[in-house]
């Protein structure tokens, strides 16, 4: 049992219990004596630490956030209190593209690496607009951009954090980062200079996604296939042997036949077998093609034959890439058309056409224009089919994405290197998922890549490539020997600082030098949360105490992107996994069974909703929802949670008024029912112990809440009498040693789930919090003497059918029972008989109690006494 004050006094119960404030009285507490503060003193067996996610700082919280990052704090709290030192970090991500678009509305502004700095700049709006177009959005320079980004997302993560403590999540707020700052760039341009020095980073100039809208390329681990509406176009290409038939293909995107380079068709499909090795010209253009076999091409789609542009799609790159194809790209990063006439356009009439038609078009102007021509040369047979296709986004975007070729950094991750991918597969069963069919998931996306991992990206607000390249006596940078830092000299921005030996006036000046433009992708950064946390760059003596960390908590639908990533990063600098274990939450839906999110526009901020129902009220709802599974919103379950939270407050402030008691309470415990009682309880212990150390709170809280509830209407009813003295002093002893021992166990039970009722419980008569209190075990409940927790529950079932039977007689419950017979099974009527004294004052039976055999328990013959009415 936990030492503290035995006896409340009046000033310690209040006389009006209320969960109302409870939120601001127990923050306020918990921050001024470090309740939550990680002791690094601990060895590493001592500790358990969480890779917390760092939730994105770009706008407002929604309930999936309260949701997930509540099943992390329940586990936290549980294992603090299971006699770890629990090492919780929280972090903001605050770089990236989200950042940048949230910015850009909120400011009506966009980067631009071409202008100067203005000092003191005052963008235009300051979130007074909902939305700009982008020909609308000021620009302004790259530095000034960027200022504005940090400025935004202070104030965004000011309003996370708040939000965050008052939903009672117990993070060290002492130990926290955001993925911009000093620390975390250092550390993630440390991590890739390591990667570059082992040969796991590299450079290549080759095609790639492209998203037009942002400006910057786009892994593979980012699309997003979304339906597009399109149009087949059956268009005819001609042999150049005079006497063949035309070959028909069918396209969605005509646009790109200036820029086809192949026909192909599958090895096996006789259709086509006499064309393999010919060749073809194409329309409009009269660019000779080879017309060749590959097995990707499929037969039952379209034509069956198909035209390799590079780039319209990932086939067409696959197809360039084994096929050793020419490049003719047409579109540019801008997603239109190039101004300049390709040269390999052989004729004059493709050249004009060209020229006049599509040099600097939209894919859309050029299409029509390529349709409009097609027509007229009579080669576009029939009209065009509509169609939905499936299209490639970039996971935030709004526009198909585009490949063109550029010039970018990538990390090896197995998707072109057989050997490592293995590797990778193998570190994913080192770690435990929960729940386990999650890592499914992961050996899946590993298994299916099919590149290697593209970090670097064209924004702004984001960790530099820490990288600057020589420029020869011809003004061209020498990519192939790149110029970089030494640690120690990190973080550094080679777009405002020089490489060693150079002066900023050699900056892009023949035999100078230029730096690298780009920044590092999200989660080039975010894959090394447990390196920025746990102190890995600057602080060896912390992170030997936290890492490998013990779990990664995050949601499901990021195992391809955050969970993978931070493997590979780990794989390679540690020959480790990052962590033992993976917790996998999963989404909230709104009333459609869509997932919540701010894209969809379908989200509930979480800010009135806890004010509203409590900080307690919205975590059951969200500990109701176990690991893995989709859970709907709903405030009913709120209002449940509340209502448990009130019922919490009152019920102590009942049994505790009963008085204390002297000496040793577990020997104070004589009684039948209340050994009962606690045999039940040291059940719910093991139980609910059980269900966390399986990563399931939500069977804890079952199993807990079930109990409380039939401890409140059964067991406080049974011993009310008792307890108040009236079968003498040993017998009340004993009924209010049973409750404070229950209760002591109860509180700790609930306290990883419900915080701040079973801390303000707590204070009524313990000195400390809750939470730093042991949790329990079942020899915490001393049952004693052969309790057995059957007879509570065959008690509670007499009572139930008593109170049924005055209130089918429509009789108050204070009614007087003259006399009754209770009948059931005789090994359930003994274990009755044990508690009868209990159960006659509890049901008000003054008279006789006979018992009789029966199948089921019921009551028979009872005979009862209405109280009298007062008279008006």
């Amino acid at each position: 049992m936990t030492d503290g004050p035995s006896t409340p006094g009046a000033a310690t119960i209040p006389d009006k219990p209320s969960i109302d404030g409870l939120e601001d009285k127990w923050a306020e507490v918990w921050q001024r004596e470090g309740t939550f503060r990680f002791d690094r003193s601990k060895t590493r067996e001592q500790v358990f630490s969480i890779d917390t996610p760092p939730p994105t700082a770009s706008g407002s919280l929604h309930m999936g956030h309260v949701f997930s990052y509540t099943h992390t704090d329940c586990m936290a709290r549980y294992k603090r209190m299971a006699g770890f030192e629990v090492f919780y970090p929280i972090g903001w991500d605050d770089n990236g593209l989200p950042t940048e678009k949230r910015v850009q509305n909120f400011y009506g502004v966009r980067g631009d690496a071409s202008l100067p700095f203005v000092e003191g700049y005052q963008p235009p709006h300051a979130g007074d607009v909902r939305s700009l177009k982008a020909a609308d959005q000021q620009p302004i320079s790259r530095a000034n951009f960027i200022e504005l980004c940090d400025e935004l997302t202070v104030r965004d993560e000011a309003a996370f954090e708040s939000l965050f403590r008052r939903m009672g999540f117990s993070f060290d707020w002492d130990i926290s980062y955001r993925t911009i700052d000093d620390h975390s760039r250092a550390t993630a341009q440390q991590a890739f200079l390591r990667n570059l020095a082992r040969g796991e980073a590299y450079q290549s100039q080759a095609p790639g996604l492209w998203d037009v809208t942002f400006q910057t390329a786009v892994a593979q681990a980012e699309l997003e296939a979304r339906d597009y509406p399109g149009a087949y176009h059956r268009v005819a290409f001609h042999p150049t042997s005079q006497d063949a038939a035309p070959v028909f293909i069918e396209t969605t995107r005509p646009e790109l036949i200036p820029a086809v380079v192949a026909l192909i068709a599958h090895p096996d499909d006789e259709r086509y077998a006499g064309l393999f090795g010919t060749t073809v010209r194409s329309p409009l253009f009269g660019v000779e093609v080879p017309v060749l076999a590959h097995p990707a091409a499929e037969p039952d789609k379209g034509a069956g034959i198909a035209m390799c542009c590079t780039f319209g799609d990932l086939t067409d790159v696959l197809w360039w890439r084994e096929l050793r194809l020419p490049t003719r790209s047409v579109i540019t990063r801008t997603g239109r058309l190039q101004q300049e006439v390709p040269e390999w356009i052989p004729t004059g009439s493709g050249r004009r056409l060209f020229d006049q038609e599509l040099a600097g078009k939209t894919t859309f102007s050029a299409r029509e224009a390529v349709v409009a021509a097609l027509r007229e040369s009579g080669d576009l047979e029939g009209d065009p089919v509509p169609t939905q296709r499936k299209a490639n986004f970039y996971e935030r975007g709004e526009k198909p994405l585009e490949i063109v070729t550029s010039r970018q950094w990538y990390i090896r991750n197995g998707g072109r290197d057989a050997d490592l991918n293995a590797e990778l597969l193998e570190r994913g069963r080192e770690v435990e998922f929960h729940p386990s069919f999650m890592s499914s998931r992961y050996e899946n996306w590993v298994s299916g890549l099919n590149g290697d991992w593209l970090v670097s990206r064209q924004r702004f607000f984001g960790v530099p490539i820490p990288v600057w390249y020589p420029v020869d006596e011809s003004g061209d940078p020498v990519y192939d020997k790149p110029l970089v830092p030494s640690e120690d000299q990190l973080p550094v921005d080679p777009a405002a600082e020089a490489p060693d030996g150079y002066e900023e006036s050699q900056r892009g000046q023949a035999g100078g030098f230029v730096g690298d433009p780009d920044v590092m992708d999200t989660w080039a950064t975010s894959s090394l949360t447990p390196e920025i946390a746990g102190g890995w760059r600057g602080d060896p003596d912390l992170f030997a105490r936290v890492f490998p960390m013990d779990v990664r908590p995050q949601a499901h639908d990021i195992i391809r992107t955050w969970l993978f990533s931070t493997i590979v990063r780990a794989h390679f600098e540690f020959d480790s996994v990052p962590w033992r274990h993976a917790a996998l939450s999963g989404w909230i839906l709104d009333p459609d069974r869509k997932k919540m999110s701010k894209s969809k526009g379908n989200v509930v901020t979480p800010e009135d909703v806890v004010k509203e129902h409590c900080a307690d009220a919205v975590r059951y709802w969200a500990a109701s929802g176990r690991l893995g599974s989709d859970a709907a919103y709903d405030t009913g379950q709120m209002k449940v949670g509340r209502r448990l939270a009130i019922k919490i407050l009152n019920a102590t402030k009942f049994a505790l008024s009963f008085g204390d008691v002297e000496g040793d309470l577990a020997h104070a415990v004589t009684e039948p029912l209340d050994q009962a009682m606690l045999a039940g309880l040291a059940e719910v212990v093991d139980k609910a112990t059980a269900g966390f150390e399986a990563w399931d709170h939500t069977r804890a809280l079952e199993v807990t809440e079930t109990f409380f509830w039939t401890f409140c209407d059964d067991y406080l009813e049974l011993v009310k009498d008792r307890a108040y003295g009236g079968r003498g002093d040993a017998a009340a002893a004993s009924a209010r040693a049973a409750l404070r021992i229950a209760l002591d166990v109860l509180l700790r039970l609930f306290a990883p789930l419900l915080p701040y009722v079973t801390e303000e419980v707590w204070s009524w008569w313990h000195e400390g919090s809750v939470h730093r209190a042991p949790w329990p075990g079942s020899a915490d409940v001393p049952a004693g003497r052969g309790g057995d927790a059957a007879l509570l529950t065959a008690v509670g079932e007499a009572l139930a059918g008593i109170r049924r039977t005055k209130s089918e007689a429509k009789v108050g419950m204070r009614a007087e029972v003259a006399s009754m017979v209770l009948a059931g099974p005789a090994p359930w009527a003994e274990l009755v008989r044990h508690a009868e004294a209990d159960l006659r004052a509890a049901g008000r039976i003054t008279g006789a109690l006979d018992y009789a055999e029966a199948e089921m328990p019921e009551v028979r013959d009872a005979e009862l006494i209405p109280v009298a009415k007062p008279n008006a």
